[in-house]
């Protein structure tokens, strides 16, 4: 079997920058077992694949794979669907996705770039000394937490975040082995280290070792979190954020109701055949 694939650099102006995803377009859903394989094989943040949605309710159906999990919501890889849908139809100026979890999302040009519109999940004050401990800190101006998973530690300055140093075994491990977890610590959780920042209003970095990735380079769900703390702490409904990994990634943020809308850029960068068995 032949499957086709394109990598894009998401959150990206140009090529090596922003977070890659790779674009699987399918004519029918395949084994789970044989999608995680792919994204495994792959070995990116995820792999997203898509196909057309048969219910009507969207264009498509889209599902989103790290290399040991399927997750719930996954922002760059959806910007990049939309980016693959887009760019190939320049009559279409909107696409929208079908997923499991996190309902339908939407894809839209907005000039040379797109926006990705997302559930906004707000986060709730809750003690997490586990987690930032794991960073390497003594501690933190808050820390908050969403029940899929995302922990929201906030700092003071973007010095702090650039100069974060986790450990990523102790990150990812399983509560039970940690005994400063607490009994009810988290598995798999996407950990979000925050600040203002210098040359844009927000900085960030995201690391999720339990789902097989120390540090993401830049998240679209990690701001769907974000935003909702920061537009409150800010006093206005957008701002400009900056994920500080290697790569890099500049994004605009804003909040419209219980919607998260991300503004950013994408860029192909490889397109080829997947052989499967």
């Amino acid at each position: 079997m032949r499957l086709p694939i394109v990598q894009i650099d998401a959150f990206a102006s140009e090529a090596f920058t922003g977070n890659p995803a790779a674009v699987m377009p399918l004519a029918a859903w395949l084994d789970d077992a044989v999608l995680q394989a792919i994204a495994a094989e792959n070995n990116l943040s995820e792999t997203a694949f898509i196909l057309p949605d048969a219910s009507g309710e969207a264009n498509f159906e889209l599902r989103w794979f790290t290399p040991t999990n399927e997750v719930v919501l996954c922002g760059h890889a959806t910007l990049a669907s939309g980016h693959f849908v887009l760019s190939s139809d320049p009559e279409r100026d909107a696409v929208t996705f079908r997923t499991r979890k996190a309902g339908i999302l939407t894809v839209t040009r907005a000039g040379d770039s797109y926006e990705l519109a997302l559930p906004a999940w707000a986060p709730a004050p809750k003690p997490l000394p586990h987690i930032v401990a794991a960073l390497g800190l003594d501690s933190a101006v808050e820390t908050l937490w969403h029940p899929h998973r995302y922990a929201l530690i906030v700092l003071e300055h973007a010095d702090q975040i650039r100069a974060l140093d986790p450990d990523f075994r102790r990150l990812g491990r399983p509560s039970g082995d940690d005994p400063q977890a607490g009994a009810d610590a988290e598995v798999d959780v996407l950990t979000i280290v925050t600040a203002p920042g210098d040359d844009t209003d927000v900085i960030s970095r995201v690391f999720a070792p339990g789902a097989g990735i120390d540090e993401d380079p830049v998240t679209g769900s990690a701001h769907a979190v974000m935003t909702p703390y920061w537009t409150a702490r800010l006093g206005r409904d957008r701002f400009t954020a900056y994920q500080a990994s290697a790569r890099g990634g500049h994004l605009t943020c804003r909040l419209e109701g219980e919607r998260v809308v991300l503004g950013g850029s994408c860029v192909t960068v490889m397109e080829g055949t997947f052989f499967l068995g």
